[in-house]
């Protein structure tokens, strides 16, 4: 996300749906609940707000945030619900969630400003769609134990190496990691190492009994509006980043919120002032994404949050002050950055279109990438 000392995220989109299992019996009151068998799309989600198919191989199409490539390295696709079936016994068996589970539900968020709650400001604090999604887990008033560790500007590295270990600590029964979009605002922007990273952090939650929480996001990019030579090298970045997120949410068992097609990032009362963070309403939309989809699979037993806005939105002035302050300064350090880099690769988008060869060669340069990282980290 952008302004506010952040960098980019969000959206919604549209994912297949098929009938899933039915959702588990709620636990007993002051238990944490179940958990999930598998990543089943629930009956009756809405299609913007939609769980991903179970997912990369046969069955339902790949959504279309994900590259053509992932349909032509069927070994590696293949091997993912494999993978996800040989997770511990415990996403079988409907046991509780987590390796301890005295006390109340535990739920860690992993990420960076979309998680930590850019452009959800109440009380003077940035609040977001995990807070808001907190409140509703847990039956009977009864909230539950809330870590939010999401830091703004946070890279898959900050993750792996800072907030990971952290979130473990913490022994949470929900873990949510949502991370991406700032590795592909970095000129360092490594699809291999993103995967080792996330796969990594991944599997130590997975280990110690959390489910996992993950959505794939817009490219920030479309979001400003960048011209095409500009917006594209960004795009397949993004792409690649939400392919690694789809085949990890296959790998274990995650509840997957598909944020990245036109129904949520065309619909302007969704975003904040910079286009790049949502606003409360967007924020509220998130929050009561997941929360019906943990509500299908028995992991949600409180109220949803309400979709409306509690708070005035920002005035015109108080839009352009945001954007003039902070804004500013995440210019500048992306002009140190990714600006350089980003310009020679404008130039290769601008040479291939002038010779004819279109965009072809730099996607199958991607394409290619995305396959080795799939490859080397889905393999294991």
């Amino acid at each position: 996300m952008t302004p506010e000392t952040a960098e980019a995220e969000s959206g919604a989109s549209t994912a297949a749906t098929a009938p899933g299992p039915l959702p588990a019996p709620p636990p007993a009151p002051g238990a944490p609940p179940a958990r999930p068998a598998a990543p089943p799309v629930p009956s009756g989600v809405p299609a913007d707000l939609s769980v991903v198919p179970a997912a990369l191989s046969g069955g339902p199409p790949v959504p279309s945030c994900v590259p053509p490539v992932l349909s032509s390295v069927p070994a590696v696709l293949s091997a993912v619900p494999a993978a996800a079936s040989a997770v511990p016994a415990a996403r079988d068996g409907g046991g509780p969630v987590g390796a301890d589970d005295a006390g109340p539900l535990r739920f860690v968020v992993l990420g960076d400003s979309f998680s930590e709650g850019v452009g959800d400001r109440a009380d003077g604090v940035w609040r977001g769609w995990a807070a808001l999604l907190a409140e509703g887990l847990a039956a009977g008033g009864r909230g539950p134990a809330f870590l939010n560790l999401a830091v703004s500007g946070a890279l898959s590295a900050d993750v792996a190496d800072t907030q990971a270990p952290r979130a473990l600590a913490f022994r949470p029964h929900l873990a949510s990691v949502v991370v991406g979009v700032n590795d592909t605002l970095r000129r360092t922007f490594d699809i291999a190492l993103l995967a080792r990273r996330l796969d990594r952090v991944c599997a130590d939650l997975d280990a110690v009994g959390a489910v996992l929480l993950t959505a794939c996001l817009p490219d920030p990019g479309r979001m400003l509006g960048l011209p095409p030579p500009l917006a594209r090298p960004l795009a397949r970045r993004q792409r690649s980043v939400n392919a690694v997120v789809h085949a990890l949410t296959a790998r274990y068992g995650a509840v997957h919120l598909h944020l990245a097609d036109p129904a949520w990032t065309e619909d302007r009362a969704l975003w904040s002032a910079d286009r790049l963070h949502p606003g409360e309403r967007g924020h509220r939309a998130v929050a009561g994404g997941f929360h019906r989809l943990l509500a299908a699979r028995g992991l949600a037993q409180g109220a949803p949050p309400s979709p409306e806005p509690l708070q005035p939105p920002p005035t015109r002035t108080e839009a352009l002050l945001r954007l003039a302050t902070a804004g500013t300064g995440w210019v500048l350090r992306r002009s140190r950055d990714l600006l350089p880099q980003l310009l020679l690769l404008a130039g290769a988008e601008l040479r291939h279109w002038a010779d004819g060869t279109g965009t072809g060669p730099l996607d199958a340069l991607a394409d290619d990438a995305l396959a080795a990282a799939l490859a080397a980290t889905m393999g294991r």
